[in-house]
Parts: C-alpha cells; structure tokens; sequence
C-alpha cells in the first residue's frame, strides 16, 4: 500500500488483482484476502488490526467488516488533521451562547 493511498483505493486495487486471478481459475478466498490486507497495510492501522484480532480468531474475520474498521480509522484520522473537530467544538460552543459572540467595545 502508497503512503498516499487511501483502504479504498488499495482494496480497490487488491480486489482488481483477485479478480485477474480468479479468472485464470485459481481459487482465491475471502480470507485469503484478509490475510494479505492484514500483512501489506501500514503500521499506521496496527491498533485497528490488534483489536479486531484480540475480539476474534484472524481466520474468521469478515472482509467487509475489516475494510468497514480501517476505512472508520482512516476517516478518524482525517478528521483530527483537518481541524474538523475544532470546527464542530466551536459550533457547538457557540450554540450554548445563544449564538451571540461577545464583543469587546
């Protein structure tokens, strides 16, 4: 996976692969899939991988929900480094003063 790369592009791209595969009739399972998603992302999703492995056997993780858990982690963090949630903090400061800011004369 690019440092650029979003879960979706890279999946994107694996599912892309599979597919190839899959149609020069080789059999490749979903938790096959996982496994390779589990080995080529970066260290930056290891807390979302420790969790889902801690919960469950990695051999029966579902494909969806570990690209539903890494797209929630990689959004989260977005979210921190666009300044969204100073945004929404700020929003919501206001609503409690009746959305009058206070003006020094």
């Amino acid at each position: 996976m690019k440092k650029s790369e979003t879960i979706k592009e890279y999946s994107d791209r694996l599912f892309g692969i599979v597919n190839n595969i899959k149609l020069l009739g080789s059999d490749f399972s979903n938790s096959r899939i996982v496994q390779k998603l589990l080995v080529t992302i970066p260290e930056r999703f290891e807390t979302t991988i420790s969790s889902l492995e801690n919960m469950k056997d990695p051999s029966t993780i579902i494909l969806a929900e570990l690209l539903n858990a890494l797209q929630a982690q990689e959004q989260r963090r977005r979210m921190r480094q666009g300044g969204t949630i100073e945004g929404a903090l700020q929003a919501k400061s206001q609503s409690y003063n009746g959305g009058k800011s206070k003006k020094k004369m």
